[in-house]
């Protein structure tokens, strides 16, 4: 019984210490979510950007069921899904997004980027003209050109595309997009002046190479025109030369492209092989 005191002093002393515990506990989980808020923005940035699309996805869907008035995880959601390729459910994503009472002109962009990407052009030309004349931007532009190109309307492709143009310091997209415009039209060598372009803005942009080759073959000249190329897109190139002189029925032409193609690569090449194999059975 003499220890009494000192076990209520001790019992006491560790209800201050479990008070003050908590009320530290408590500082520490508001400072963290503080963090969290501040450090979530940037791992945003990060999910829409390197990380794997569909575990951005997988983020983004955490995010949005947990708060899902916040506009900026919609939006997350509906990159990350166009990203991953997942489409239709992109589109979906998208409208939920410029449905938002906080959506912007750019959403809208978004939103029609994906339904070009659906094969909607309907519905993405509607909301393209939806969006007032005052934002210019390059997405909008770039997404304006390939609409018109679709209507066939060359002229006002023509001068989208050149808006676009001046508006992004990494043209070779738009320069490979629009020069595939004048290879629909006919217009072959500047077709082949654009995706040339392309090539010195891109040495890496594979497209405008193949889309060069089809440019030069439909004109007759079955040549490797002088770019940078790798062993292996050098047989490749070969061979679209190859299959585009079959299709214009210079058939040897294209038997001996394919040749070409198969002793070039590598490795063994069995798109090629098949294909000379094809023509010279039938």
């Amino acid at each position: 019984m003499r220890h009494s005191p000192l076990i209520a002093l001790c019992t006491a002393g560790a209800f201050v210490l479990s008070a003050c515990d908590k009320n530290e506990a408590q500082t520490v989980d508001r400072n963290f979510q503080g963090v969290n808020a501040i450090d979530g923005t940037g791992l945003n940035d990060v999910m829409l950007t390197v990380a794997d699309p569909n575990e951005s996805v997988n983020y983004f869907r955490r995010a949005t069921s947990e708060a899902p008035e916040k506009i900026e995880h919609r939006r997350g959601l509906a990159k990350s899904l166009i990203r991953a390729k997942r489409v239709p459910e992109g589109v979906a994503a998208w409208k939920r997004v410029v449905d938002h009472e906080e959506a912007t002109n750019e959403d809208a962009v978004g939103f029609a980027d994906a339904l070009i990407r659906s094969g909607d052009w309907e519905r993405a030309e509607a909301t393209l003209n939806a969006i007032p004349p005052t934002h210019e931007t390059f997405e909008r532009y770039k997404l304006e050109a390939m609409v018109a190109d679709v209507n066939e309307d060359w002229d006002k492709a023509d001068s989208f595309y050149e808006i676009a143009l001046g508006l992004t310091t990494k043209p070779a997209g738009v320069m490979n997009n629009w020069g595939y415009s004048k290879l629909t039209r006919g217009e072959y060598a500047e077709a082949e002046r654009l995706f040339a372009d392309a090539i010195r803005q891109d040495q890496s942009l594979f497209t405008a190479k193949n889309n060069l080759m089809l440019a030069r073959a439909a004109r007759g000249d079955y040549t490797l025109p002088v770019i940078p190329m790798s062993q292996i897109e050098r047989a490749e190139l070969l061979h679209t030369m190859a299959l585009a002189a079959v299709k214009k029925g210079d058939v040897e032409t294209g038997k001996a492209l394919l040749r070409s193609a198969i002793e070039t690569h590598p490795q063994h090449f069995e798109a090629a092989a098949v294909s000379l194999e094809a023509l010279e059975t039938s």
